[in-house]
């Protein structure tokens, strides 16, 4: 059985408060996402909840609406880019440096 596997076992009862803690700190990030040139940001929470949405006027086009959809939806795609990431660096840290993953271990959203 691999030795990582076992030192994360033993540890399971620290890490199961740390991951709350984890929760609580991702539950209160706030991230922004930018597309279009920082034209359009939009900021979400750990849990992926679109708190924010700034568009520049200058860059509403009454005749190509399909682009702003297009720069809102990007934006919003690199602000969940950025929280996964932290995520899991996170999670990383809390497993000791373990990839969970190739301990068949797949959190939601990673």
């Amino acid at each position: 059985m691999d030795l990582s596997f076992l030192k994360m076992m033993k540890n399971l009862p620290a890490m199961m408060g740390q991951m709350k803690e984890m929760q609580a700190k991702m539950e209160a990030l706030r991230v922004e996402g930018v597309s279009g040139g920082g034209m359009v940001k939009a900021v979400i929470n750990g849990r992926g909840d679109l708190l924010d949405l700034a568009i520049e006027k200058e860059i509403i086009d009454p005749e190509d609406p399909e682009m702003l959809q297009d720069l809102i939806i990007s934006a919003i795609a690199d602000a969940k880019q950025k929280v996964a990431e932290q995520m899991q660096g996170e999670i990383s840290d809390l497993a000791g440096g373990v990839d969970l993953s190739s301990l068949g271990i797949n959190l939601p959203g990673m």
